[in-house]
């Protein structure tokens, strides 16, 4: 009876954490936007808790500065692809240090003035691996700061790791 129990009680529990851990549900789309000089990378969107962001992600080989890597937000505005979600795009406020396992650069916030007259919160998120870098853009009509937490877990998850490093090595 008292194995019955607990098996009740931590039934319970996780049914009441279920929610939490599946606060941000993320599906893959189709890459949006036309070929330039880079492949083409992953696009996705979430259908949780921060529903209607989506995230666009691809690797740049041979696109950084080596010694340095990502140094300063002028590089992140250049690279993280943010103008190709809308050219017309304004950074709010200074980046931040940021890192996605063993890489390291920069994210900064950013409003974007969509086509249909929306505006949306964007974030840019720019990291190097030696001469590489891996390039994020996230944009949806929450908070930036809540786009940003949502993209960045995200891109910590194991799948979005060894992917990236299968990116930056060209497999």
């Amino acid at each position: 009876m008292a194995v019955v129990i607990a098996l009740g009680v931590s039934g319970v529990g996780t049914y009441r954490l279920a929610p939490a851990a599946e606060s941000a549900r993320w599906r893959e789309i189709a890459w949006p936007f036309p070929r330039d000089g880079w492949p083409s990378g992953r696009a996705f969107r979430c259908d949780g808790a921060c529903a209607g962001t989506e995230l666009y992600v691809r690797a740049k080989r041979g696109f950084c500065n080596c010694d340095r890597g990502v140094a300063d937000d002028d590089e992140v505005d250049r690279v993280a692809d943010i103008d190709l979600i809308s050219p017309r795009f304004a950074a709010v406020a200074p980046g931040e240090e940021v890192g996605l396992g063993e890489m390291r650069g920069r994210a900064r916030r950013y409003d974007l003035d969509l086509s249909d007259g929306a505006r949306h919160a964007a974030i840019g998120i720019a990291v190097s691996r030696r001469c590489d870098l891996f390039v994020a853009a996230a944009q949806g009509r929450g908070e930036a700061s809540a786009v940003q937490r949502a993209a960045l877990a995200f891109l910590e998850t194991p799948e979005m790791k060894v992917w990236a490093t299968a990116a930056l090595d060209g497999e």
